[in-house]
C-alpha cells in the first residue's frame, strides 16, 4: 500500500490515461518515503500481467556498466505482451561513471516502447546530462496524520502510532520498520542522544567517536543526524526558544553532514578523516 503522495500518483495516472508518458522519469527524495513502492506500482499497472516486460534493478553496492548494457539490450527487445517494457532502477546514483555514460545513450536514443524509472536519494550524484533528459518527480515527507492512520489500521495503538509517526520524520517506510522492530527505534534514540554528548565533548572524545563511527554503518547514522538537525531547524524557524542551536549554526551543521555524506558516497576519502572534520563542526 502506498501512503501519501497523492499529487505524484495523480500525475502518473493522468499521464497514462492520456497516453503521454515520458520516456524516462526520475523519482527523487529522502529514503523510505515510498518512491520505490510507487515506481513498482506504476510500472506494473503499465505492463499488466506481463512480467517479462517489467525489469527491476536493485543494487547491493553499486551498478556496473555490465548491468546497464544488459538492461539496454532487454529494453531494445519488443514487449512480450504489454504495450511497454518498463524498467525501474533503484538507487540510480550508485551507477558508476562508466555505467552512467552508457545509460545516457539509451536516454539520448530511446528504442521502442520503453519506459525508464530512476529512483534516488542523491540526484546530485547523477551527471547533468541524465538529469536534463528525465521527467523529475520530487517526493516529500508524508503528513504525520496519514502515517498515524495507517499504523493504527495495522494494529498499533493510537499512542504508539503517534510516537512512531513523529519519530519517522514523514517516512512511511521508517515508521513500518519501527513498528515491526522496537529495537530499531531504540537504536535511533541512542544515536540521537549521542549528539548531545558530542556537542559537550572535547576534541579527544570527538576523534575517538569518529574512529568508532568509521567502523560502523556511518551512512545510516549520518542520515539520522541529518533528519534530526533538519527537524531542529524547522522548530527554530517557528520560534521555538528551547533549541540550543542558532539558525546559522544549524545551517552549517546540515551543510556539513550533507557534504560529508556526498564525499563518502562518491569519493575515496578516508571515512575517519571526513567524520573527524564533521564532528569538529558539531
Amino acid at each position: 500500500m502506498i501512503i501519501g503522495h497523492q499529487k505524484q500518483r495523480q500525475f502518473l495516472k493522468k499521464s497514462a490515461e492520456a497516453n503521454r508518458i515520458p520516456h524516462a522519469f526520475l523519482f527523487s527524495g529522502q529514503e523510505q518515503l515510498g518512491k520505490k513502492a510507487l515506481a513498482v506500482e506504476f510500472a506494473r499497472s503499465l505492463v499488466k500481467d506481463s512480467h517479462p516486460d517489467f525489469i527491476l534493478i536493485e543494487p547491493e553496492n553499486n551498478i556496473q556498466i555490465s548491468q546497464i548494457r544488459e538492461l539496454i539490450w532487454k529494453m531494445s527487445l519488443r514487449p512480450y505482451s504489454a504495450p511497454f517494457k518498463v524498467a525501474v532502477i533503484d538507487q540510480a546514483h550508485l551507477m558508476n561513471q562508466e555505467a552512467q555514460n552508457c545509460f545516457l545513450k539509451t536516454l539520448e536514443e530511446p528504442k521502442g516502447n520503453s519506459i525508464l524509472i530512476l529512483i534516488t536519494e542523491h540526484p546530485e550524484m547523477l551527471v547533468p546530462t541524465i538529469l536534463s533528459r528525465v521527467q523529475r518527480i520530487k517526493f516529500f515527507p508524508v503528513r504525520k496524520e496519514e502515517i498515524e492512520n495507517y499504523l493504527i489500521k495495522q494494529g498499533a495503538s493510537k499512542k504508539k502510532a503517534e510516537h512512531l509517526s513523529s519519530f519517522s520524520s514523514g517516512r512511511p517506510g521508517a515508521a513500518m520498520d519501527f513498528f515491526a522492530d522496537d529495537s530499531k527505534i531504540e537504536n535511533q534514540e541512542k544515536i540521537i542522544s549521542d549528539i548531545d554528548k558530542i556537542s559537550k565533548a572535547d576534541f579527544s572524545f570527538r576523534f575517538q567517536y569518529a574512529k568508532s563511527l568509521a567502523e560502523q554503518n556511518y551512512k545510516e547514522i549520518l542520515d539520522i543526524w541529518l533528519r534530526y538537525f533538519r527537524g531542529l531547524f524547522l522548530f527554530c524557524l517557528k520560534g521555538d526558544n528551547s533549541i540550543k542551536y542558532s539558525l546559522s549554526k544549524l545551517k552549517r551543521i546540515i551543510s556539513s553532514i550533507q557534504s560529508t555524506n556526498h564525499l563518502m558516497s562518491s569519493t575515496n576519502i578516508n571515512p575517519k578523516l571526513a567524520l573527524e572534520i564533521l564532528l569538529m563542526e558539531m
